[in-house]
C-alpha cells in the first residue's frame, strides 16, 4: 500500500485533486481550439478512453472565445492553457472553464495577475503553475548553468509566492522536464517545501515507444513514493494513447482499478502457438474496451493455465489449439485460427452476464 503525500485539495469542475482523492489522468487536445468540431471529436474520444480532465491550448483570442461552446458539449472538466497574455485568461474564465494553466510571472505585472485572480477567486477556479525545464527564466538558467531541478523549484516558488501574496492558494504545481531524472529530483525537492497538489509529467517524452518508457520511469518513481495527485503522459501520438499509458501506469502500481487489465507471456521456445502474434491480435481486438475485465493470453503449459485461470477470460495456447478459460475453468477448446473470435465472444458474454447480474441485484433490493 503506497502512503500518499498529504496535500491541499482543490476541485477542477467536479473532480477533486489532492487531499487523498484518487489520482486522475489528464490529456491535452492536439487540434486548433478554434476548430470546435475537430476539438470536440478529440475530446469525445478522450472521454471514451477514460480521460478525467482535458486541456486546450489558448494562443489567441478566438481560441479563448470558443471554450464555452466546447465546454457545453463535453462531460469532463476543461482547462485552458494560457501563456503571456492575461486577457486570454480572463476570457477563458468568462467562458466557464474549470481550470487555468498559467505561470503568474509571465503574464505581465502584478496588477494583471490580480485581475485574473479576482475572477478566478469569484468562481473558485484553480490555477496550475506549470514550470518547464525547457523554458526557465534567463536568470535561473544563468544561475544554475542551464536547466536544472534546483532552477525549476526556484521558478515554481516564485510563481507560488505571487498567488500566496494575493491570498489565493487554489493551485496545483507541475515541474516538467524531458529528462525523467531531473523532473523526479525537482518534484522530490519541492514536496518537502509546499503542501500543494502535484501534476506529474515528463514533457516532450517522445513517440509512444520511448515516451512510454520515460513516462513510466518518471511518473512511476514518484507515484511509488506517494508523490503525485494527477498525471499527464506527453506523447507524440493520438492523445487517447496518452490516457491509455497513464491509466496503465496507475494500475500497475495499484493506484487505479477498473478498465481492461491485459497480460500476456513473453513467449519462449516452449510455446506451441505464435504467441507474439496472438497477443498483439487479442490486444488490438480489445484496445478500446473500457469495461473492468482481466484478460490473459498465455503460450504454453508451464505458466499458461495458472495465469489464464487467474483472469476473467484467458487463453492458454497449445499445439494448434487454444483452451479458453472463464473464471478459472476451461470452457472451450478452439483451433488456433479461431482464438481471437472465441475470446471476443466470451468477453462479450462475460460483460453481458455481469451487467444482468447487477441489474437483477438492484431490482431485488
Amino acid at each position: 500500500m503506497i502512503a500518499r503525500r498529504k496535500t491541499r485539495q482543490i476541485e477542477v469542475g467536479r473532480i477533486k485533486i489532492g487531499g487523498g482523492a484518487p489520482i486522475t489522468v489528464q490529456s491535452m487536445t492536439k487540434t486548433d481550439t478554434r476548430d470546435v468540431q475537430a476539438t470536440l471529436l478529440e475530446i469525445w474520444s478522450l472521454e471514451a478512453a477514460g480521460c478525467d480532465i482535458v486541456r486546450c491550448a489558448v494562443p489567441v483570442r478566438e481560441a479563448a472565445e470558443k471554450l464555452g461552446e466546447i465546454k457545453r458539449q463535453i462531460r469532463i472538466p476543461l482547462v485552458a492553457d494560457i501563456h503571456f497574455n492575461y486577457k486570454l485568461a480572463l476570457i477563458a474564465l468568462e467562458q466557464g472553464v474549470d481550470g487555468l494553466r498559467l505561470n503568474p510571472g509571465n503574464i505581465g505585472g502584478k496588477g494583471f495577475v490580480q485581475e485574473v485572480v479576482n475572477v478566478a477567486k469569484e468562481k473558485r477556479i484553480p490555477i496550475r503553475i506549470g514550470v518547464n525545464g525547457g523554458s526557465l527564466e534567463k536568470d535561473l538558467l544563468a544561475k544554475y548553468g542551464g536547466p536544472s531541478a534546483e532552477g525549476m523549484v526556484e521558478s515554481a516558488l516564485r510563481h507560488i509566492q505571487i498567488l500566496e501574496d494575493l491570498n489565493y492558494p487554489e493551485m496545483k504545481i507541475s515541474l516538467k522536464a524531458s529528462d525523467p531524472l531531473m523532473m523526479i529530483e525537482a518534484y522530490r525537492m519541492l514536496a518537502d517545501q509546499v503542501d500543494y497538489a502535484f501534476h506529474l509529467g515528463v514533457t516532450e517524452a517522445g513517440t509512444p515507444g520511448v515516451g512510454t518508457i520515460k513516462s513510466a520511469i518518471g511518473l512511476g518513481a514518484l507515484l511509488s513514493e506517494g508523490i503525485g495527485d494527477t498525471i499527464r503522459v506527453s506523447l507524440s501520438a493520438d492523445p487517447t494513447e496518452e490516457v491509455r499509458v497513464g491509466i496503465d501506469i496507475l494500475k500497475s502500481l495499484g493506484l487505479r482499478k477498473g478498465g481492461l487489465t491485459f497480460v500476456s507471456c513473453p513467449s519462449c521456445g516452449r510455446a506451441d502457438v505464435d504467441l507474439v502474434k496472438l497477443a498483439k491480435e487479442v490486444e488490438d481486438e480489445f484496445k478500446g474496451l473500457n469495461e473492468e475485465i482481466h484478460i490473459a493470453v498465455m503460450g504454453c503449459e508451464v505458466n499458461g493455465p495458472g495465469e489464464a485461470r487467474a483472469a476473467d477470460i484467458g487463453v492458454a495456447g497449445g499445439r494448434g489449439i487454444g483452451l479458453i478459460f472463464k473464471n478459472g475453468d476451461v470452457i472451450r477448446k478452439v483451433p488456433e485460427k479461431e482464438i481471437v473470435q472465441a475470446m471476443r465472444e466470451e468477453v462479450d458474454k462475460f460483460i453481458a452476464e455481469r451487467k444482468a447480474a447487477k441489474t437483477a441485484a438492484v431490482e431485488a433490493e
